[in-house]
């Protein structure tokens, strides 16, 4: 059974300094159908201005992970972490007993472009942390690049959750497929351009929730990047 979330429906904001779609509730965007998916809570696709972001503010008992497409992100938190996310840089963040953070636009004349997403960890009280990691566009060219597992296998970050998180760029008609066995699911986030899944047309900012499903088959025409949970 494959469910498809599109980028139209999703909730949105514009404060004018951010530009803000959310595909599960979040804030003052609330639908009791759009809570989230398995360990998914958030997958919020951010836009800000240059020199605007969010001040500090508290975080507990979630799995944070940032993605950047365009321009830069600065990051600074309770745990003496400074730094900048730039594109194909991701970045884990493990909220635990509690963490405080801000993030800014790092330039003063560009955009930023980011997936934010939240994810529900194995238990509560984990002492908080954070990681941050650069995966080279030839590793995530035309292939699933693992990029956050709970094991962190493969040089992936560790999230503190049953989930696996996978990255691919795809440059031109490409297909990709993905096993999930019995009892695991998958969520689909398009990034970029347009894909095919399994004989349903995606564009960029659509999400596919999969379950009771075998395999996934992604087949791309053109440019296009996607983000693929795999979840228990």
């Amino acid at each position: 059974m494959i469910w498809v979330r599109k980028s139209v429906d999703r909730g949105h904001f514009d404060h004018g300094w951010l530009d803000t779609r959310h595909t599960f509730s979040f804030g003052r965007y609330y639908d009791p159908k759009q809570m989230g998916f398995r360990s998914l809570r958030v997958i919020n696709e951010d836009r800000v201005k240059p020199g605007e972001g969010f001040g500090a503010h508290p975080h507990e008992d979630m799995e944070i992970v940032t993605y950047v497409l365009e321009g830069g992100l600065a990051h600074r938190d309770s745990l003496g972490t400074g730094s900048v996310i730039r594109p194909g840089e991701l970045q884990q963040m493990t909220a635990g007993t509690g963490i405080t953070h801000s993030e800014y636009n790092a330039s003063p004349v560009e955009p930023v472009h980011f997936y934010q997403i939240w994810l529900l960890p194995e238990r509560e009280g984990l002492t908080p942390s954070y990681e941050q990691r650069k995966f080279p566009a030839e590793e995530r060219k035309n292939r699933l690049r693992l990029v956050a597992s709970r094991d962190g296998i493969d040089g992936s970050l560790t999230i503190h959750t049953d989930a696996r998180l996978f990255l691919a760029a795809l440059d031109g008609e490409r297909s990709l497929s993905h096993s999930l066995p019995a009892g695991r699911h998958a969520w689909l986030q398009v990034l970029r351009g347009n894909v095919d899944l399994s004989g349903l047309a995606l564009t960029a900012g659509d999400g596919a929730a999969l379950s009771e499903e075998s395999k996934l088959a992604i087949r791309s025409d053109g440019a296009s990047e996607v983000m693929l949970f795999d979840l228990s």
